[in-house]
């Protein structure tokens, strides 16, 4: 079978195993906050709901994702990706300030009493299932390096952390007995709850961040743009290429590196050409795993120059 044949059935795999999960995660999430009332495990329900039908769309984005780029589609599909991962995140960060908002309202009014302990024992075994999913999931990726399914790992791990966290939260009321506790755990559950918010927002705002730095064809982050041009300079240098243009952009999960050269003499060796650019995809790939690379002559157009 051919490999981008295999990568793609093995992100479709990828994407059922957190597919499967959350729509069990949802569920019971669902089912523990009708019964305890409590707004931090809403929180995890409505989050995760959010992302089990994101999961929906992403199965069906993944064939258009391994099509190739033509002369109608120079970037093939992959910018459907950038864009998905924007929408993705814009919905997250709304979802995620309309909970804040919603307990900030229920404490106003007063707080609410909530089931601690089966709150407690419900997150805790969440965190022991969530990171069995990352594990499978980052076992999968290892080889794929999709941005689909590397924010699906993310996401499962803000829950994991989230989980952990709500888990120790909700043992405090059944540790502390002291008397000025009490009267603060009615307000418990809904400080828990914005504080997981807080805690989450960071993600889906830099995932709209870099989607939007994609999709218009920006330069990825200094810190990648840095890193592509430390592995390729001293290639270049050992050549005696040192007057060179970088242009770099991403779509979705792929780079596309240019590098042009400025030369001082009216030549150019193509066989040397082709001998440097192999150096330096071998030198990338040690890195980046789906990436366009091509070296380039810097020509610069000139009124006076003969034709």
């Amino acid at each position: 079978m051919h490999s981008s044949q295999l990568k793609q059935k093995s992100e479709k795999s990828a994407l059922k195993i957190s597919l499967t999960g959350s729509t069990v995660f949802v569920g019971l999430e669902l089912l523990m906050a009708i019964y305890t009332s409590s707004q931090a495990v809403l929180l995890d329900a409505v989050y995760d709901g959010v992302e089990l039908l994101m999961i929906f769309v992403s199965l069906s984005l993944v064939p258009l994702l391994y099509k190739p780029s033509n002369e109608s589609r120079p970037f093939g599909y992959l910018q459907i990706e950038s864009l998905f991962v924007v929408v993705r995140g814009a919905i997250m960060v709304a979802v995620t300030v309309g909970l804040i908002v919603n307990n900030i309202q229920i404490i106003l009014h007063g707080g609410r009493h909530v089931n601690f302990s089966a709150v407690a024992y419900f997150e805790l075994a969440a965190t022991v299932i969530s990171f069995i999913v990352i594990l499978l999931l980052r076992r999968m990726n290892a080889d794929l390096t999709s941005p689909i399914v590397t924010m699906e790992i993310q996401e499962w791990k803000i829950d994991a952390v989230a989980s952990l966290g709500m888990s120790a939260a909700f043992f405090l009321p059944l540790i502390i007995q002291a008397e000025w506790f009490v009267p603060l755990t009615k307000y418990l559950d809904q400080a828990i709850a914005i504080i997981l918010s807080i805690f989450m927002l960071p993600v889906p705002v830099r995932a709209v961040t870099t989607g939007l730095r994609d999709l218009f064809l920006l330069p990825p982050e200094e810190e990648t743009v840095q890193n592509i041009k430390d592995i390729i300079t001293p290639i270049l240098d050992a050549y005696g290429y040192d007057k060179l243009y970088f242009d770099i952009v991403r779509t979705g999960r792929k780079l596309w590196i240019s590098v042009y050269i400025t030369f001082d003499r009216d030549e150019v060796s193509i066989s040397r050409f082709r001998i440097v650019q192999k150096f330096i995809i071998q030198a990338l790939s040690k890195e980046y795993q789906d990436f366009y690379f091509e070296l380039l002559p810097d020509i610069e157009y000139n009124d006076e120059t003969e034709v």
